[in-house]
C-alpha cells in the first residue's frame, strides 16, 4: 500500500490536502468513501495510468493524510482547490460513497473544472436513508463512535462492506483487512464527540438537471435499495446519464470486482 512518502500535498487555507499523483494525460481524479482514504483505489490507479491517463487520487479532508478540519468546510470547495491548483482539468471525477457525494456536489457547484462522472454508492451530500436495515446502520455507527467503541464500530463499519444483503463472511477477507487497516488510520486522527466540520450543501436536487457533462453511476447490485432506487433517479434527472448494475457485490464493487469495474470506467471514459 502507498506510503506517505509517495503522497503529494495541497497546501490549503485549513491545512494540507494529501493525493497520490501518477500517470500522464487527462486527468482522472479518484475519491473514496468516509473512513478510509485514496488506497481504496489501489486496483484502479494501475489499470487507469496504464490506458494512459493522470490519475490523482486524493485523501478528503479528516481522512488518510490530509489534515483534519479546524474550521467549516465544503468538500466541493476543497476538491476545487485541490484541481486549481493541479491546473490540468477539466477532470473526470470517479466518486465512490462519500466521494460520490463530493464529486457530485463539485460538478454542481464548480461545472467548470469537470468534464465527466461516474459515482457509485452515494449522489448528492444531502441524501436521507429510508431503508430500516440501513437506518439501524447509520444509528449503530454514530452510537458506537460517539462512545469511543472503536472495535464495535470497526464491526459495524465493516458489515457496509458486505452491504444489507450479505454478512462478512460473504466477503474477501482481503478486502476487509484492507478496509480495517484505512479506517483505523483515519479513526486514529480523531476523538470521540469532536465537533464535525463538513457543511454539506443544500438544494441539491434542483441544480441536478442542470448538469451538463457525462453522468455513470456504478454500483454493485446488492447494495443498500435506498443507494440504488437514488442512484437510478439521479441517472435519470441529469441530461446524460446512465446507470450500470455489477452482480454479486455491494458498496464496493471497485474492489470486490475491480477488473469489472475498470473495464466499465474505461469504457465511459472513451467515451468523452
Amino acid at each position: 500500500m502507498t506510503v506517505a512518502s509517495e503522497l503529494s500535498y495541497f497546501p490549503s487555507a485549513d491545512g494540507d490536502i494529501a493525493y497520490r499523483d501518477t500517470g500522464t494525460g487527462d486527468l482522472v481524479v479518484l475519491l473514496h468513501s468516509g473512513y478510509t482514504d485514496h488506497r481504496v483505489f489501489e486496483a484502479q490507479i494501475p489499470a487507469l495510468t496504464a490506458a494512459g491517463y493522470r490519475v490523482v487520487a486524493a485523501d478528503i479532508r479528516g481522512h488518510g493524510w490530509s489534515a483534519n478540519a479546524s474550521e467549516p468546510f465544503r468538500w466541493a470547495d476543497d476538491l476545487a482547490g485541490l484541481l486549481r491548483h493541479l491546473d490540468a482539468g477539466p477532470a473526470v471525477l470517479v466518486g465512490v460513497s462519500m466521494g460520490a457525494a463530493a464529486a457530485s456536489d463539485t460538478v454542481i457547484e464548480y461545472p467548470e473544472l469537470v468534464r465527466g462522472v461516474v459515482l457509485g454508492g452515494a449522489t448528492v451530500s444531502e441524501f436521507q436513508y429510508s431503508d430500516p436495515r440501513t437506518l439501524q446502520f447509520v444509528a449503530e455507527s454514530a452510537r458506537t463512535l460517539n462512545a469511543g467503541d472503536i472495535e464495535g464500530w470497526l464491526k459495524v463499519f465493516l458489515s457496509a462492506v458486505a452491504g444489507v444483503n450479505r454478512t462478512v463472511d460473504d466477503v474477501d477477507p482481503a478486502i476487509l483487512e484492507r478496509v480495517q487497516e484505512m479506517a483505523l488510520h483515519t479513526i486514529a486522527k480523531h476523538t470521540p464527540g469532536e465537533r464535525n466540520w463538513h457543511v454539506p450543501m443544500t438544494d441539491t436536487w434542483s441544480r441536478v438537471p442542470k448538469i451538463d457533462v457525462p453522468v455513470l453511476m456504478v454500483n454493485g447490485a446488492l447494495d443498500s435499495p435506498d443507494l440504488l432506487a437514488d442512484a437510478e433517479r439521479f441517472a435519470r434527472t441529469v441530461p446524460n446519464g446512465r446507470s450500470v448494475l455489477i452482480e454479486g457485490t455491494s458498496h464496493y464493487p471497485n474492489m470486490e470486482t475491480p477488473e469489472r469495474f475498470n473495464e466499465i470506467v474505461l469504457d465511459f471514459l472513451h467515451t468523452l
